[in-house]
Protein backbone atom coordinates (compact mmCIF):
# COMPACT_ATOMS: atom_id res chain seq x y z
CA UNK A 1 0.00 0.00 0.00
CA UNK A 2 3.03 2.21 0.17
CA UNK A 3 2.72 2.75 -3.72
CA UNK A 4 -1.19 4.04 -3.38
CA UNK A 5 -0.64 7.89 -3.56
CA UNK A 6 0.94 7.40 -6.50
CA UNK A 7 -2.75 6.89 -7.80
CA UNK A 8 -3.66 10.24 -6.38
CA UNK A 9 -0.37 12.18 -7.92
CA UNK A 10 -1.31 11.17 -11.04
CA UNK A 11 -5.02 11.88 -10.82
CA UNK A 12 -3.64 15.61 -9.81
CA UNK A 13 -1.10 16.00 -12.59
CA UNK A 14 -3.66 15.45 -15.34
CA UNK A 15 -6.46 17.50 -13.26
CA UNK A 16 -3.26 20.58 -13.31
CA UNK A 17 -2.72 20.08 -17.27
CA UNK A 18 -6.51 20.18 -18.10
CA UNK A 19 -6.93 23.22 -16.37
CA UNK A 20 -3.65 24.95 -17.95
CA UNK A 21 -5.04 23.43 -21.42
CA UNK A 22 -8.32 25.08 -21.28
CA UNK A 23 -6.57 28.69 -20.02
CA UNK A 24 -4.19 28.33 -22.93
CA UNK A 25 -7.60 28.79 -25.67
CA UNK A 26 -8.30 32.39 -24.47
CA UNK A 27 -7.81 35.30 -26.98
CA UNK A 28 -4.02 36.03 -27.68
CA UNK A 29 -3.91 39.27 -30.40
CA UNK A 30 -0.82 40.55 -31.00
CA UNK A 31 -0.12 44.03 -29.47
CA UNK A 32 0.72 47.03 -31.65
CA UNK A 33 4.33 46.98 -30.55
CA UNK A 34 4.27 43.76 -31.92
CA UNK A 35 2.86 44.31 -35.45
CA UNK A 36 5.32 47.46 -35.71
CA UNK A 37 7.88 45.52 -34.82
CA UNK A 38 7.00 42.68 -37.50
CA UNK A 39 6.04 45.45 -39.95
CA UNK A 40 9.59 46.57 -39.34
CA UNK A 41 11.72 42.90 -39.79
CA UNK A 42 9.18 42.07 -42.82
CA UNK A 43 10.63 45.54 -44.29
CA UNK A 44 14.22 44.78 -43.47
CA UNK A 45 13.72 40.98 -45.36
CA UNK A 46 12.72 42.58 -48.54
CA UNK A 47 15.67 44.03 -49.90
CA UNK A 48 18.44 42.69 -47.68
CA UNK A 49 21.61 41.29 -48.96
CA UNK A 50 21.06 43.06 -52.01
CA UNK A 51 24.39 44.03 -54.71
CA UNK A 52 24.96 47.73 -54.62
CA UNK A 53 23.91 49.37 -57.89
CA UNK A 54 27.85 50.65 -58.76
CA UNK A 55 26.90 51.58 -62.40
CA UNK A 56 24.10 52.42 -64.82
CA UNK A 57 21.72 49.46 -65.44
CA UNK A 58 21.56 47.28 -68.47
CA UNK A 59 18.33 45.52 -69.73
CA UNK A 60 19.72 42.01 -68.59
CA UNK A 61 21.18 43.16 -65.46
CA UNK A 62 17.70 44.62 -64.36
CA UNK A 63 16.22 41.05 -65.44
CA UNK A 64 18.94 39.30 -63.29
CA UNK A 65 18.21 41.75 -60.50
CA UNK A 66 14.36 40.86 -60.62
CA UNK A 67 14.86 37.32 -60.97
CA UNK A 68 17.54 37.00 -58.01
CA UNK A 69 15.42 39.20 -55.71
CA UNK A 70 11.70 39.47 -56.74
CA UNK A 71 9.75 38.08 -53.76
CA UNK A 72 7.29 36.31 -56.25
CA UNK A 73 10.34 34.44 -57.52
CA UNK A 74 11.75 33.70 -54.55
CA UNK A 75 8.58 32.79 -53.03
CA UNK A 76 8.26 30.11 -56.10
CA UNK A 77 11.90 28.90 -55.74
CA UNK A 78 10.76 27.85 -51.75
CA UNK A 79 7.94 26.16 -52.98
CA UNK A 80 9.75 24.06 -55.22
CA UNK A 81 12.03 23.28 -52.17
CA UNK A 82 9.12 22.65 -50.10
CA UNK A 83 7.45 20.30 -52.40
CA UNK A 84 10.99 18.61 -52.28
CA UNK A 85 11.55 18.04 -49.00
CA UNK A 86 7.07 16.99 -48.31
CA UNK A 87 8.24 14.27 -50.56
CA UNK A 88 11.59 13.56 -48.78
CA UNK A 89 9.14 12.82 -45.56
CA UNK A 90 6.98 11.09 -47.34
CA UNK A 91 9.08 8.45 -48.86
CA UNK A 92 9.98 6.96 -44.45
CA UNK A 93 6.41 6.31 -44.63
CA UNK A 94 7.28 3.28 -47.17
CA UNK A 95 9.19 2.04 -44.24
CA UNK A 96 7.85 -0.68 -41.41
CA UNK A 97 7.16 0.58 -38.23
CA UNK A 98 9.37 0.08 -35.15
CA UNK A 99 7.79 0.79 -32.04
CA UNK A 100 9.67 1.02 -28.71
CA UNK A 101 7.45 1.05 -25.07
CA UNK A 102 7.68 0.85 -22.25
CA UNK A 103 5.14 1.73 -19.12
CA UNK A 104 4.22 1.83 -15.87
CA UNK A 105 0.49 0.86 -13.87
CA UNK A 106 -0.92 0.51 -10.67
CA UNK A 107 -4.33 -0.08 -9.26
CA UNK A 108 -5.42 0.53 -5.97
CA UNK A 109 -6.68 -3.17 -5.27
CA UNK A 110 -6.05 -6.98 -6.57
CA UNK A 111 -7.39 -7.62 -9.74
CA UNK A 112 -8.37 -11.61 -10.31
CA UNK A 113 -11.23 -13.52 -10.22
CA UNK A 114 -13.27 -16.65 -9.51
CA UNK A 115 -14.91 -19.81 -11.48
CA UNK A 116 -18.37 -21.48 -10.56
CA UNK A 117 -19.34 -24.98 -12.25
CA UNK A 118 -21.54 -24.40 -15.48
CA UNK A 119 -24.20 -26.80 -14.36
CA UNK A 120 -24.71 -26.57 -10.60
CA UNK A 121 -23.71 -23.17 -10.66
CA UNK A 122 -21.25 -23.41 -7.37
CA UNK A 123 -18.46 -21.83 -6.68
CA UNK A 124 -15.18 -24.23 -7.67
CA UNK A 125 -12.26 -22.56 -6.85
CA UNK A 126 -11.36 -19.74 -4.39
CA UNK A 127 -11.02 -15.80 -5.86
CA UNK A 128 -6.77 -15.60 -6.97
CA UNK A 129 -5.09 -13.35 -8.70
CA UNK A 130 -2.14 -13.55 -11.48
CA UNK A 131 -1.33 -9.73 -11.67
CA UNK A 132 0.51 -7.83 -9.41
CA UNK A 133 -0.60 -4.09 -9.01
CA UNK A 134 2.16 -2.67 -9.69
CA UNK A 135 4.20 -3.76 -12.80
CA UNK A 136 6.86 -2.07 -15.58
CA UNK A 137 6.39 -3.48 -19.05
CA UNK A 138 8.92 -2.90 -22.22
CA UNK A 139 8.66 -3.75 -25.58
CA UNK A 140 10.37 -3.34 -29.08
CA UNK A 141 8.58 -4.38 -32.02
CA UNK A 142 8.57 -4.19 -36.00
CA UNK A 143 5.50 -4.32 -38.09
CA UNK A 144 4.19 -3.86 -42.00
CA UNK A 145 1.23 -3.90 -43.79
CA UNK A 146 1.02 -3.51 -47.08
CA UNK A 147 -2.12 -1.54 -47.30
CA UNK A 148 -0.13 1.28 -45.81
CA UNK A 149 3.16 0.42 -47.60
CA UNK A 150 0.63 0.98 -50.83
CA UNK A 151 -0.75 3.55 -49.43
CA UNK A 152 2.47 5.55 -48.83
CA UNK A 153 3.82 4.62 -52.59
CA UNK A 154 0.92 5.84 -54.28
CA UNK A 155 1.49 9.78 -51.88
CA UNK A 156 4.92 9.40 -52.23
CA UNK A 157 3.99 9.89 -56.20
CA UNK A 158 1.63 12.50 -56.02
CA UNK A 159 4.86 14.51 -53.87
CA UNK A 160 7.18 13.91 -56.66
CA UNK A 161 4.65 14.97 -59.29
CA UNK A 162 4.10 18.38 -57.33
CA UNK A 163 7.68 18.95 -57.16
CA UNK A 164 7.22 18.83 -60.67
CA UNK A 165 4.68 21.13 -60.57
CA UNK A 166 5.96 23.73 -58.33
CA UNK A 167 9.08 23.49 -60.73
CA UNK A 168 6.64 24.36 -63.69
CA UNK A 169 5.27 27.22 -61.58
CA UNK A 170 8.36 28.61 -60.93
CA UNK A 171 9.65 28.48 -64.77
CA UNK A 172 6.07 30.49 -65.48
CA UNK A 173 7.23 33.32 -62.85
CA UNK A 174 10.66 33.57 -64.24
CA UNK A 175 9.14 33.88 -67.89
CA UNK A 176 6.58 36.67 -66.56
CA UNK A 177 9.18 38.25 -64.78
CA UNK A 178 11.32 38.74 -67.89
CA UNK A 179 8.62 40.15 -70.06
CA UNK A 180 7.27 42.57 -67.26
CA UNK A 181 11.00 43.49 -67.18
CA UNK A 182 11.06 44.00 -70.83
CA UNK A 183 8.05 46.17 -71.02
CA UNK A 184 8.77 48.29 -67.86
CA UNK A 185 12.79 48.78 -68.69
CA UNK A 186 12.16 50.18 -72.37
CA UNK A 187 9.32 52.52 -71.07
CA UNK A 188 11.64 54.05 -68.29
CA UNK A 189 14.87 54.25 -70.44
CA UNK A 190 12.67 56.35 -72.82
CA UNK A 191 11.62 58.29 -69.27
CA UNK A 192 15.56 58.95 -68.64
CA UNK A 193 16.00 59.74 -72.09
CA UNK A 194 13.08 62.45 -72.45
CA UNK A 195 12.30 63.95 -68.72
CA UNK A 196 15.26 66.36 -69.02
CA UNK A 197 14.25 67.75 -72.43
CA UNK A 198 10.49 67.97 -71.13
CA UNK A 199 11.56 69.86 -68.06
CA UNK A 200 13.13 72.40 -69.91
CA UNK A 201 10.82 72.84 -72.27
CA UNK A 202 8.18 73.01 -70.23
CA UNK A 203 10.02 75.90 -68.08
CA UNK A 204 10.79 77.76 -71.45
CA UNK A 205 6.43 77.55 -71.92
CA UNK A 206 6.05 78.65 -68.78
CA UNK A 207 8.36 82.14 -70.02
CA UNK A 208 6.40 82.64 -72.65
CA UNK A 209 2.83 82.18 -70.68
CA UNK A 210 4.39 85.31 -68.58
CA UNK A 211 5.03 86.95 -71.24
CA UNK A 212 1.75 86.68 -73.55
CA UNK A 213 -0.01 87.68 -70.02
CA UNK A 214 2.31 91.04 -69.49
CA UNK A 215 0.98 91.33 -73.30
CA UNK A 216 -2.13 91.21 -72.70
CA UNK A 217 -1.95 93.50 -69.50
CA UNK A 218 0.07 96.16 -71.30
CA UNK A 219 -2.32 95.92 -74.83
CA UNK A 220 0.52 95.21 -76.98
CA UNK A 221 -1.56 93.10 -78.62
CA UNK A 222 -5.21 92.29 -79.60
CA UNK A 223 -6.89 90.33 -77.12
CA UNK A 224 -8.68 87.62 -78.66
CA UNK A 225 -4.90 86.59 -80.25
CA UNK A 226 -3.19 86.98 -76.95
CA UNK A 227 -5.91 84.71 -75.42
CA UNK A 228 -5.46 82.51 -78.31
CA UNK A 229 -1.33 82.34 -77.81
CA UNK A 230 -2.04 81.54 -74.24
CA UNK A 231 -4.83 78.54 -74.91
CA UNK A 232 -1.98 77.44 -77.55
CA UNK A 233 0.26 77.67 -74.73
CA UNK A 234 -1.79 76.19 -72.55
CA UNK A 235 -3.00 72.96 -74.28
CA UNK A 236 1.16 72.36 -75.48
CA UNK A 237 1.44 72.39 -71.46
CA UNK A 238 -1.34 70.34 -70.27
CA UNK A 239 -0.24 67.58 -72.82
CA UNK A 240 3.68 67.65 -72.07
CA UNK A 241 3.01 67.62 -68.48
CA UNK A 242 0.66 63.82 -68.79
CA UNK A 243 3.47 62.54 -71.15
CA UNK A 244 5.27 63.52 -68.28
CA UNK A 245 3.70 61.61 -65.82
CA UNK A 246 3.79 58.29 -68.15
CA UNK A 247 7.49 58.42 -68.03
CA UNK A 248 7.88 59.61 -64.49
CA UNK A 249 5.51 55.88 -63.45
CA UNK A 250 8.03 53.83 -65.96
CA UNK A 251 10.95 53.90 -63.40
CA UNK A 252 9.09 52.95 -60.36
CA UNK A 253 7.60 49.93 -62.02
CA UNK A 254 11.10 49.20 -62.79
CA UNK A 255 12.35 49.53 -59.45
CA UNK A 256 9.69 47.56 -58.16
CA UNK A 257 10.22 44.84 -60.28
CA UNK A 258 14.32 44.95 -59.50
CA UNK A 259 12.70 45.30 -55.96
CA UNK A 260 15.09 48.47 -55.21
CA UNK A 261 14.45 50.15 -51.71
CA UNK A 262 12.73 53.17 -51.95
CA UNK A 263 14.44 56.12 -52.82
CA UNK A 264 17.33 53.98 -54.72
CA UNK A 265 18.58 56.31 -57.71
CA UNK A 266 18.24 53.87 -60.31
CA UNK A 267 20.58 54.86 -63.80
CA UNK A 268 20.03 53.01 -66.83
CA UNK A 269 22.41 52.60 -69.45
CA UNK A 270 22.25 54.34 -72.37
CA UNK A 271 23.33 52.37 -75.13
CA UNK A 272 22.06 52.24 -78.96
CA UNK A 273 19.23 50.62 -78.81
CA UNK A 274 19.32 46.34 -79.94
CA UNK A 275 17.77 45.72 -82.94
CA UNK A 276 14.52 44.01 -82.82
CA UNK A 277 14.32 40.62 -83.88
CA UNK A 278 12.76 39.24 -87.30
CA UNK A 279 8.69 38.54 -87.08
CA UNK A 280 8.58 34.66 -87.17
CA UNK A 281 8.12 32.91 -90.23
CA UNK A 282 6.69 29.80 -88.89
CA UNK A 283 3.66 30.16 -86.79
CA UNK A 284 2.98 26.27 -86.65
CA UNK A 285 6.21 25.74 -85.29
CA UNK A 286 5.56 28.43 -82.56
CA UNK A 287 2.54 26.80 -81.72
CA UNK A 288 4.08 23.47 -81.36
CA UNK A 289 6.74 24.95 -79.36
CA UNK A 290 4.64 26.45 -77.12
CA UNK A 291 2.03 23.31 -76.27
CA UNK A 292 5.57 21.68 -75.63
CA UNK A 293 6.99 23.72 -73.37
CA UNK A 294 4.52 26.31 -71.69
CA UNK A 295 4.62 25.60 -67.66
CA UNK A 296 0.70 25.59 -67.50
CA UNK A 297 -0.17 22.66 -70.04
CA UNK A 298 3.09 21.11 -68.32
CA UNK A 299 1.35 21.39 -65.04
CA UNK A 300 -1.71 20.67 -65.91
CA UNK A 301 -0.65 17.49 -67.19
CA UNK A 302 1.66 16.53 -63.78
CA UNK A 303 -1.89 17.22 -61.94
CA UNK A 304 -3.84 14.68 -63.97
CA UNK A 305 -1.08 12.10 -62.69
CA UNK A 306 -1.89 13.33 -59.09
CA UNK A 307 -5.22 12.88 -59.71
CA UNK A 308 -4.81 9.52 -60.92
CA UNK A 309 -3.20 8.47 -57.95
CA UNK A 310 -5.78 9.65 -55.70
CA UNK A 311 -8.02 7.59 -57.12
CA UNK A 312 -5.56 4.66 -57.42
CA UNK A 313 -4.73 4.84 -53.80
CA UNK A 314 -8.63 4.79 -52.84
CA UNK A 315 -8.70 1.55 -54.79
CA UNK A 316 -6.51 0.40 -53.00
CA UNK A 317 -8.10 0.52 -50.09
CA UNK A 318 -10.72 -1.91 -51.31
CA UNK A 319 -8.14 -4.92 -51.37
CA UNK A 320 -7.27 -7.16 -48.25
CA UNK A 321 -4.73 -5.71 -45.75
CA UNK A 322 -1.73 -7.97 -44.95
CA UNK A 323 0.00 -7.19 -41.76
CA UNK A 324 2.99 -9.08 -40.65
CA UNK A 325 4.70 -8.45 -36.93
CA UNK A 326 7.37 -9.11 -34.81
CA UNK A 327 9.01 -7.93 -31.20
CA UNK A 328 10.61 -8.76 -28.32
CA UNK A 329 8.40 -7.86 -24.87
CA UNK A 330 8.94 -7.72 -20.96
CA UNK A 331 6.14 -7.60 -18.11
CA UNK A 332 7.55 -7.40 -14.27
CA UNK A 333 4.74 -9.61 -13.78
CA UNK A 334 5.92 -11.97 -10.89
CA UNK A 335 3.33 -14.28 -11.00
CA UNK A 336 4.19 -14.61 -15.16
CA UNK A 337 6.23 -18.31 -15.65
CA UNK A 338 7.93 -16.01 -18.41
CA UNK A 339 8.78 -12.51 -17.55
CA UNK A 340 10.40 -11.99 -21.48
CA UNK A 341 9.46 -13.64 -24.79
CA UNK A 342 9.36 -13.07 -28.59
CA UNK A 343 6.65 -12.89 -30.78
CA UNK A 344 5.37 -12.90 -34.80
CA UNK A 345 2.32 -12.92 -36.41
CA UNK A 346 0.93 -12.67 -39.59
CA UNK A 347 -2.56 -11.06 -40.28
CA UNK A 348 -5.13 -10.41 -42.82
CA UNK A 349 -8.16 -8.33 -43.05
CA UNK A 350 -10.71 -7.39 -45.35
CA UNK A 351 -14.03 -5.08 -45.49
CA UNK A 352 -16.09 -7.01 -47.84
CA UNK A 353 -18.61 -4.06 -47.73
CA UNK A 354 -15.98 -1.81 -49.19
CA UNK A 355 -15.75 -3.91 -52.44
CA UNK A 356 -19.12 -2.29 -53.45
CA UNK A 357 -17.21 0.85 -54.47
CA UNK A 358 -15.32 -0.21 -56.84
CA UNK A 359 -17.29 0.15 -59.76
CA UNK A 360 -18.37 3.52 -58.88
CA UNK A 361 -14.37 4.27 -58.06
CA UNK A 362 -13.70 2.97 -62.22
CA UNK A 363 -16.46 5.44 -63.36
CA UNK A 364 -14.63 8.34 -60.90
CA UNK A 365 -11.37 7.55 -62.26
CA UNK A 366 -12.64 7.59 -66.04
CA UNK A 367 -14.71 10.56 -65.05
CA UNK A 368 -11.59 12.42 -63.67
CA UNK A 369 -9.56 11.95 -65.92
CA UNK A 370 -12.20 12.79 -69.19
CA UNK A 371 -12.23 16.47 -67.11
CA UNK A 372 -8.12 16.85 -67.00
CA UNK A 373 -8.03 15.94 -70.93
CA UNK A 374 -10.51 18.72 -71.35
CA UNK A 375 -8.63 21.21 -68.73
CA UNK A 376 -5.53 20.53 -70.59
CA UNK A 377 -7.00 21.05 -74.09
CA UNK A 378 -8.83 23.91 -73.40
CA UNK A 379 -5.69 25.31 -71.88
CA UNK A 380 -3.88 24.51 -75.43
CA UNK A 381 -6.67 26.58 -77.16
CA UNK A 382 -5.97 29.39 -75.00
CA UNK A 383 -2.08 29.08 -75.70
CA UNK A 384 -2.74 28.82 -79.29
CA UNK A 385 -4.57 31.88 -79.03
CA UNK A 386 -2.15 33.58 -76.98
CA UNK A 387 0.65 32.48 -79.81
CA UNK A 388 -1.19 33.53 -82.70
CA UNK A 389 -2.23 36.98 -80.99
CA UNK A 390 1.09 38.12 -79.98
CA UNK A 391 2.26 37.08 -83.21
CA UNK A 392 -0.07 39.65 -84.69
CA UNK A 393 0.44 41.98 -82.18
CA UNK A 394 4.19 42.24 -82.80
CA UNK A 395 3.73 42.63 -86.47
CA UNK A 396 1.46 45.69 -85.95
CA UNK A 397 4.02 47.18 -83.59
CA UNK A 398 7.07 47.20 -85.94
CA UNK A 399 4.72 48.55 -88.54
CA UNK A 400 3.60 51.41 -85.77
CA UNK A 401 7.36 51.73 -84.84
CA UNK A 402 8.20 52.48 -88.46
CA UNK A 403 5.29 55.10 -88.58
CA UNK A 404 7.02 56.74 -85.51
CA UNK A 405 10.20 57.29 -87.32
CA UNK A 406 8.35 58.70 -90.28
CA UNK A 407 7.22 60.84 -88.22
CA UNK A 408 9.59 61.67 -86.36
CA UNK A 409 11.67 62.66 -88.98
CA UNK A 410 9.03 65.12 -90.55
CA UNK A 411 8.39 66.72 -86.98
CA UNK A 412 12.78 67.31 -86.75
CA UNK A 413 12.74 68.85 -89.90
CA UNK A 414 9.34 70.95 -89.37
CA UNK A 415 11.49 72.36 -86.11
CA UNK A 416 14.35 73.02 -88.50
CA UNK A 417 12.42 75.39 -90.41
CA UNK A 418 10.56 77.34 -87.21
CA UNK A 419 14.11 77.52 -85.89
CA UNK A 420 15.50 79.16 -88.78
CA UNK A 421 12.17 81.24 -89.56
CA UNK A 422 12.28 82.68 -86.42
CA UNK A 423 12.11 86.53 -85.56
CA UNK A 424 11.66 88.05 -82.17
CA UNK A 425 7.72 88.46 -82.38
CA UNK A 426 5.33 86.53 -79.80
CA UNK A 427 3.79 84.52 -83.22
CA UNK A 428 7.18 83.47 -84.00
CA UNK A 429 8.22 82.61 -80.60
CA UNK A 430 4.75 80.43 -80.23
CA UNK A 431 5.20 78.43 -83.64
CA UNK A 432 9.11 77.55 -82.48
CA UNK A 433 7.64 76.19 -78.99
CA UNK A 434 4.84 74.30 -81.12
CA UNK A 435 7.43 72.93 -83.09
CA UNK A 436 9.50 71.58 -80.44
CA UNK A 437 6.41 70.61 -78.60
CA UNK A 438 5.72 68.75 -81.53
CA UNK A 439 9.18 67.29 -82.07
CA UNK A 440 9.44 66.23 -78.32
CA UNK A 441 5.82 64.18 -78.88
CA UNK A 442 7.12 62.38 -81.48
CA UNK A 443 10.13 61.83 -79.64
CA UNK A 444 8.30 60.15 -77.30
CA UNK A 445 5.48 58.38 -79.45
CA UNK A 446 8.48 56.99 -81.23
CA UNK A 447 10.10 55.83 -77.42
CA UNK A 448 6.80 54.96 -76.63
CA UNK A 449 6.45 52.48 -80.22
CA UNK A 450 9.80 50.88 -79.88
CA UNK A 451 9.12 50.24 -75.89
CA UNK A 452 5.45 48.33 -76.96
CA UNK A 453 7.17 46.62 -79.84
CA UNK A 454 9.87 45.11 -77.67
CA UNK A 455 6.59 44.43 -75.24
CA UNK A 456 5.07 42.69 -78.12
CA UNK A 457 8.22 40.68 -78.73
CA UNK A 458 8.10 39.52 -75.07
CA UNK A 459 4.68 38.66 -74.90
CA UNK A 460 5.06 36.32 -78.09
CA UNK A 461 8.29 34.82 -76.60
CA UNK A 462 6.46 34.75 -73.20
CA UNK A 463 3.61 32.62 -75.01
CA UNK A 464 5.89 29.69 -76.67
CA UNK A 465 7.15 28.96 -72.95
CA UNK A 466 10.48 28.81 -73.45
CA UNK A 467 13.09 29.08 -70.60
CA UNK A 468 15.04 31.93 -69.79
CA UNK A 469 17.51 30.19 -67.41
CA UNK A 470 19.40 27.13 -67.59
CA UNK A 471 19.25 24.63 -65.37
CA UNK A 472 22.47 25.47 -63.76
CA UNK A 473 24.59 28.42 -63.34
CA UNK A 474 28.23 29.02 -62.22
CA UNK A 475 26.90 31.29 -58.86
CA UNK A 476 24.37 33.60 -58.46
CA UNK A 477 25.98 37.09 -58.49
CA UNK A 478 23.80 39.55 -60.84
CA UNK A 479 26.91 39.52 -63.68
CA UNK A 480 26.60 36.15 -63.77
CA UNK A 481 22.74 35.70 -64.26
CA UNK A 482 22.91 38.29 -67.06
CA UNK A 483 25.44 37.00 -69.15
CA UNK A 484 23.90 33.78 -68.90
CA UNK A 485 20.41 35.46 -69.40
CA UNK A 486 21.43 37.23 -72.62
CA UNK A 487 22.91 34.07 -73.92
CA UNK A 488 20.28 32.16 -73.27
CA UNK A 489 17.79 34.82 -75.07
CA UNK A 490 20.29 35.43 -77.95
CA UNK A 491 19.82 31.47 -78.73
CA UNK A 492 16.37 31.27 -78.24
CA UNK A 493 16.02 34.29 -80.60
CA UNK A 494 18.06 32.48 -82.90
CA UNK A 495 17.28 29.00 -82.85
CA UNK A 496 13.83 28.55 -80.67
CA UNK A 497 11.88 31.18 -81.97
CA UNK A 498 12.67 30.70 -85.87
CA UNK A 499 12.82 33.64 -87.38
CA UNK A 500 12.48 34.55 -91.20
CA UNK A 501 10.09 36.15 -93.66
CA UNK A 502 7.27 37.73 -92.35
CA UNK A 503 4.30 35.81 -92.30
CA UNK A 504 0.99 36.34 -93.99
CA UNK A 505 -0.95 36.61 -90.66
CA UNK A 506 -4.67 36.18 -90.89
CA UNK A 507 -6.84 37.81 -88.14
CA UNK A 508 -7.79 35.43 -84.96
CA UNK A 509 -11.66 34.08 -85.95
CA UNK A 510 -12.14 33.95 -82.29
CA UNK A 511 -13.26 36.96 -80.14
CA UNK A 512 -10.04 38.09 -78.23
CA UNK A 513 -10.92 39.90 -74.56
CA UNK A 514 -9.09 42.95 -74.42
CA UNK A 515 -5.97 42.92 -72.06
CA UNK A 516 -5.91 44.63 -68.67
CA UNK A 517 -3.78 47.79 -67.84
CA UNK A 518 -0.14 46.76 -66.92
CA UNK A 519 0.50 47.77 -63.28
CA UNK A 520 3.21 47.01 -61.14
CA UNK A 521 4.57 43.44 -60.68
CA UNK A 522 7.21 41.17 -58.85
CA UNK A 523 6.18 39.00 -61.54
CA UNK A 524 3.51 37.59 -63.50
CA UNK A 525 1.66 35.25 -66.23
CA UNK A 526 -0.08 38.54 -67.40
CA UNK A 527 0.06 42.50 -66.30
CA UNK A 528 0.23 42.23 -62.42
CA UNK A 529 0.41 44.76 -59.63
CA UNK A 530 4.37 44.73 -59.88
CA UNK A 531 5.00 42.77 -56.64
CA UNK A 532 2.74 39.70 -57.30
CA UNK A 533 3.74 37.84 -60.11
CA UNK A 534 2.15 34.58 -60.18
CA UNK A 535 -1.14 33.88 -60.37
CA UNK A 536 -4.32 34.92 -61.52
CA UNK A 537 -3.51 37.50 -64.24
CA UNK A 538 -4.67 38.46 -66.86
CA UNK A 539 -2.40 37.34 -69.62
CA UNK A 540 -2.42 33.43 -67.96
CA UNK A 541 -3.45 30.71 -70.11
CA UNK A 542 -5.41 29.37 -67.13
CA UNK A 543 -8.91 29.41 -67.85
CA UNK A 544 -8.79 30.20 -71.28
CA UNK A 545 -11.43 32.98 -71.25
CA UNK A 546 -8.85 35.31 -70.38
CA UNK A 547 -5.70 34.53 -72.47
CA UNK A 548 -5.06 38.17 -73.82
Amino acid sequence: MARFPLTTISAAVVASMTLSACSSLELNPYSQSEVRQRAISDQAHMYQEQEPLNQPVTFYEAAARALKYNLDYRLKLMESALAANLRDVSRHELLPQLIAEAGYSDRSNDSGGTSIGIEDGEESLRPSTSEERYKTTAGLGLSWSLLDFGLAYYENQQKADQILMAEERRRRVAQNVLRDVRNAYWRALAAQRLIPQLDILLARTEVALDAARQAQQQGLLPRQEILSYQRALLDSTTLLTARRQDLELAKTELAALMALPPGTRLELADEPEPTLPPEPANIEQLEQLALENRPEIMEEWYRKRVNQNDLEAAKLRLWPNVSVNAGFYYDSNDYLYNNDWSQTGVNVSLNLLRLLQYPDLNNAQETQGDVDDLRRTALSMAVLTQVRVGALRYHLAREELDYADESLQVDEELLDYAKAAASTSIGSELEVIRAQSRYLLSQYQREAAYSRAQEAWGRLFNSVGLDVLPDSIADDSIQTLASELERMMSAHERNGIIAGPPPALQPVSSPVPSEPATGNTQASAAPLPRQNAGEGEGEDAHGGSHVI
